[in-house]
């Protein structure tokens, strides 16, 4: 029986931090022996945004040698970056025109970006579109997503069924799992709010890159509460997002992290999870340094993996385009 096609990628937007490594890049790594995988760096998402060009082009480089570092292998998965890929923006115009407004402009992240900037670019209204093109340009049948995510896989599954029914059977309907532990990790500070790159508060995140002693510290300064019980409850977040990060950096249940600290206080409980992630992090921050060194082989990489999705993408495109009544010499 063939293996099924998952799919999965970052935007090259900021340092990658212990969220993204935990609810993404730590499955991508035990999945890719499961399934045919596609890990890729989404740099044409990272327009919708204002970013610096120098910025982009070095997160570019970061996120394949980090990917490298955390064990993704390009003789068993193919990696790449999206831009290399033509097909992925030519698939986007016709999602687009699959596509209605109204389920566009009633997508979350949309609507939350919406709330705080009035100028906002049209390339972030039809950022899901480009998604689903991302999804459906290789078959893909499983989609491992974070829970803000999942609004939008929702949206390309709808896409998909959409056109088999007006044209024929032409995409597989995609499939979103979110991971069962640290789908969506805190900030420190925050711990009701998700970890993000882009946060103000640099106490509050967990970037990859960071040394031993910063990681030791940023936990000493996490967020708890007055209760001084370690259990796992929606009313203690901070603790909660605490035992998520440690049973996940010791691949155990919540349930196995909360016996381990029975009888501990919090300064414990914050102690032993920063050494539970330097424990992870450590190695592999070391061995992240050895890749970025090394630009000519992440070129390799990233070249590789482009002439592999190209064609699979090339393929599937011409079928669509045949199906929507578009020339495909």
């Amino acid at each position: 029986m063939d293996k099924q096609i998952l799919y999965s990628a970052t935007k090259p937007t900021g340092k990658l931090t212990l969220g993204n490594y935990i609810g993404a890049i730590k499955q991508w790594a035990e999945l890719q022996d499961k399934y045919n995988s596609f890990f890729c760096i989404a740099d044409l998402h990272s327009l919708t945004i204002d970013v610096d060009r120098q910025e982009l082009k070095d997160n570019i480089y970061n996120q394949i040698a980090t990917f490298l570092a955390f064990g993704i292998d390009p003789q068993k998965s193919i990696i790449y970056c999206q831009s290399q890929v033509h097909e992925h923006a030519e698939l986007a115009w016709i999602m687009n025109c699959t596509s209605y407004f109204g389920e566009a402009s009633r997508m979350t992240q949309f609507k939350d970006a919406k709330a705080k900037n009035k100028n906002i670019s049209v390339g972030l209204f039809t950022y899901p579109m480009l998604m689903a093109s991302d999804i459906l340009l290789y078959d893909t049948d499983i989609v491992p997503v974070g829970v803000d995510q999942m609004q939008h896989v929702e949206l390309c599954r709808n896409l998909a069924q959409r056109f088999n029914f007006k044209y024929g059977e032409t995409f597989v309907v995609p499939r979103g799992i979110i991971p069962k532990t640290g789908a969506k990790i805190m900030g420190l500070q925050n711990p009701e709010k998700k970890m993000a790159k882009s946060g103000d508060n640099v106490n509050d995140v967990i970037f990859i890159e960071d040394d031993d002693d910063t990681i030791i510290r940023k936990f000493k300064r996490a967020v708890t509460d007055s209760q001084n019980r370690i259990k796992y409850s929606e009313d203690q977040p901070g603790v909660s997002n605490l035992l998520t990060i440690y049973s996940c950096m010791k691949n155990i249940s919540i349930e196995e992290a909360e016996q381990h600290f029975q009888g501990f206080g919090y300064g414990e409980l914050k102690t032993q999870t920063a050494y539970a992630v330097i424990e992870v992090l450590s190695p592999i921050r070391k061995k992240l340094q050895e890749l970025k060194s090394n630009k000519k082989y992440l070129e390799s990489v990233i070249q590789e993996g482009a002439k592999k999705a190209s064609i699979i993408a090339r393929k599937k495109l011409s079928k669509v385009y045949k199906k929507v009544g578009l020339l495909a010499l």
